[in-house]
């Protein structure tokens, strides 16, 4: 990220008019207007292009035209072999290399196949600086002790999880005798012990490592006039470590030697850095085989749940804080299962680890099913059955032989086979994973960049110039979406309570909710560019707006009415194309044409709010209660059991893939996302069977957004069994970006 926006500010000429801002979603594109429908936009498009990609081509199209031109997508040959190629941006056609700057180039990627634009971002970035890569050297703590002073402390900034004190031992052994290094976690009751550790290490010259400082933010000025009465020996080295902390306080920072410390990522290091921290006679207590090997399972479950938060939202939907004392917890339930019983309780390993450890601090419904899966896959009784030369089925997502002893070294020579890359299967996830990973992450980066580019004083105070240039992209945006339509100047009154339809009463409701919304941001905006203008004084409401659009954020005013994206263009932009899309419903439903036709969820601001009136009226019409019908879709034809359905397309597809007919897996070359068939849904009576056997089939949630923030409904899919496949995969539904 900051690489991108470092070669920016040192190398402008490599941006030509309205691409960064393209590039960072800025620019104003009138893609909105009322007879541009989609699928107009669509038919100006080369056929080669999937309609998941048609408005971003569009929008490349028509933000820049002569680049657009230059392009020549109208020539499939030309493109075909770069669209599919799994690394495309390293394959740019090389009749246009040299017509296409490089930058043009990462434009072409986000358009076209945004699982590379991460890879393209770093390859732009590296090429124009002349780099071999963008990662950093690995930390290397030896070289530090040389170059740094007594006097001056080092202060490590760590990641949850991350410990460097297993390091710094390491060295100190290495470069002085083990006896002269001294470490203490901070916490309470610790603050004396550590002053005078450090007046003792000072004067012998000893080191000493003060660990976890974030947890005593209060005592750190006590801790800097320490330092300042000290006259210590030329061996002496004082290590800190914190995590970031917003009321750490600054002398210390300014005083230190900064660096960060993250722990080396993988499966393979994860194991490690657990087996290093475990003791040879944890392992081999008792001599008991089963309990050795019972612990490695738990030390590959617990890698494994800490290794998926790489791979947000489709690993776990947000990062969880899986950490050492998580571990230790495990360690501990583990211990005790094997404590003089010969009967080994699996159900109670599963209770605590998924309801008081990691469990605990999962709050998605969805990611507490993996869990489960995990915990049903790593404890079981195949973890003691691995002597049995008949079990010959791994509950390890990769080929290896546990020893048949309780030795740790034995155990860390298995761990040291382990290839040093990850491979998606060792979490149960999809081939192509990276493509998703790079998808996500890089719309983060842009979303970042975006903020980087700002100017630094904005939202501190009111200045006309800077605000005028800085939110000048939101109020000529709002211009332009609401040029060719009458929703800031139309007249509504309150909806009747009817006694009627529930859908058209939610379909009037959900009309009258938008255009009030559409006319209170107008207001809001309105009121900012007269305070830009000077035509009007600055209120404390006009300032909170423009500080949260300042910072790119969306108003806390605008989200508390319908909580869109968080971005505030893409707010503007779903807010307008949903309103005006509204009025088709509403024409819809009022002339009964409704349930016939076939409907875009993605359409409305709360599709779940929907699918609930239509369940309301659904029990109406056959009489019964709402609590006794059962949601369900079909992609075999029309539900015989539904007294209503409906058709619904708009619907796309992450984890693996899906024909109509069953679930399959993604491939390494699959795309991302995919979109899925049309279907129906409806809701039938709890006791009736709906059109896929349960045993076959997978619920699988329906996201509004990729971002996986907000679920709209559970949709059964047909998967031929092997449920805990799709729950470890990630596979989930949501509804296509408006």
């Amino acid at each position: 990220m900051f690489a991108l926006h470092f070669v920016r500010g040192m190398h402008p000429e490599h941006f030509q008019e309205n691409e960064w801002d393209t590039f960072t979603g800025v620019v104003v594109g009138d893609m909105l207007r009322k007879a541009d429908s989609q699928q107009r936009i669509r038919d100006q498009l080369p056929s080669w292009v999937d309609q998941e990609r048609s408005w971003a081509v569009a929008t490349l199209k028509i933000a820049l035209p002569s680049l657009y031109q230059t392009l020549c997508f109208e020539d499939a040959d030309l493109w075909r072999t770069y669209y599919h190629h799994s690394m495309c941006e390293q394959e740019f056609p090389s009749v246009l290399a040299k017509k296409v700057s490089l930058f043009q180039q990462v434009l072409v990627v986000q358009a076209l196949r945004p699982d590379r634009l991460q890879s393209a971002m770093a390859l732009f970035a590296c090429r124009t600086l002349g780099l071999k890569e963008l990662s950093p050297l690995p930390l290397n703590l030896k070289r530090l002790y040389k170059e740094t002073l007594e006097i001056e402390p080092i202060l490590i900034i760590i990641s949850p999880g991350a410990d460097p004190s297993q390091e710094l031992q390491e060295l100190a052994n290495a470069e002085r005798s083990g006896e002269c290094y001294h470490q203490i976690a901070m916490g309470q009751g610790q603050a004396d012990l550590a002053i005078q550790m450090l007046k003792e290490c000072a004067h012998n010259g000893d080191w000493l490592c003060l660990k976890n400082l974030h947890l005593v933010v209060s005592w750190l000025p006590i801790l800097e006039k320490e330092l300042n009465t000290l006259q210590p020996k030329d061996t002496f080295r004082l290590w800190l470590t914190a995590e970031v902390h917003p009321n750490f306080t600054p002398i210390l920072l300014q005083s230190s030697l900064k660096i960060t410390y993250e722990s080396p990522p993988g499966l393979k290091k994860n194991l490690m850095r657990t087996y290093e921290s475990w003791t040879p006679e944890q392992i081999s207590k008792n001599g008991n085989l089963h309990r050795a090997n019972a612990l490695f399972s738990f030390a590959w479950f617990h890698a494994a749940c800490q290794e998926r938060r790489n791979y947000i939202p489709q690993g776990w939907t947000k990062f969880y804080e899986f950490s050492l004392s998580d571990l230790r917890a495990g360690y501990n339930i583990i211990d005790r299962l094997f404590d003089g019983t010969k009967d080994v309780q699996w159900e109670f390993v599963h209770g605590l680890l998924e309801n008081a450890v990691y469990g605990g601090r999962i709050d998605n419904c969805f990611d507490l099913r993996v869990l489960q899966s995990y915990l049903k896959q790593f404890f079981n009784s195949s973890v003691i059955d691995v002597l049995n030369e008949m079990n010959k089925k791994s509950i390890f997502p990769y080929s290896l032989s546990l020893p048949k002893s309780c030795s740790i070294l034995e155990y860390r020579a298995v761990i040291e086979k382990l290839p040093e890359d990850d491979k998606p299967s060792f979490f149960g996830l999809p081939a192509n994973i990276a493509r998703s990973s790079q998808r996500m992450i890089s719309s983060q980066v842009i979303s970042q960049l975006r903020i980087l580019g700002r100017a630094v004083t904005a939202g501190c105070k009111f200045d006309r110039e800077i605000w005028s240039n800085e939110l000048s992209p939101v109020l000529n945006l709002w211009k332009k979406l609401n040029q060719n339509s009458n929703l800031i100047h139309q007249k509504v009154s309150p909806p009747n309570d009817r006694q009627g339809s529930p859908i058209l009463s939610f379909i009037v409701l959900e009309q009258f909710n938008a255009i009030r919304l559409v006319q209170s941001v107008h207001q809001s905006l309105a009121a900012l560019s007269k305070v830009i203008r000077g035509t009007t004084l600055l209120s404390s409401e006009v300032q909170k707006l423009a500080s949260a659009l300042l910072n790119q954020k969306c108003p806390l005013t605008w989200q508390s009415k319908w909580e869109g994206p968080e971005d505030p263009l893409q707010y503007l932009r779903g807010l307008v194309s949903r309103a005006l899309a509204i009025q088709s419903w509403v024409e819809r439903a009022e002339k009964q044409a409704l349930l016939s036709d076939t409907l875009d969820l993605s359409e409305l601001f709360h599709p779940d709010t929907f699918l609930n009136a239509l369940r309301q009226e659904t029990a109406r019409a056959m009489g019964c209660s709402v609590d006794s019908l059962k949601f369900v879709a079909s992609w075999k034809g029309r539900l015989q059991e539904a007294k209503l359905q409906i058709k619904v397309s708009g619907l796309c597809l992450e984890g693996c893939s899906f024909d109509g007919n069953r679930l399959s897996e993604n491939q390494h070359d699959s795309p991302s996302v995919s979109s899925v068939l049309p279907c129906f849904m409806g809701w039938i009576p709890q006791g009736v069977y709906g059109p896929y056997s349960p045993e076959d089939c997978i619920s699988l949630p329906v996201y509004t957004s990729a971002e996986r923030d907000r679920v709209v409904t559970n949709v059964d899919l047909p998967c031929g069994g092997n449920q805990d496949q799709w729950i470890q995969c990630g596979a989930a539904l949501f509804l296509k970006n408006q």
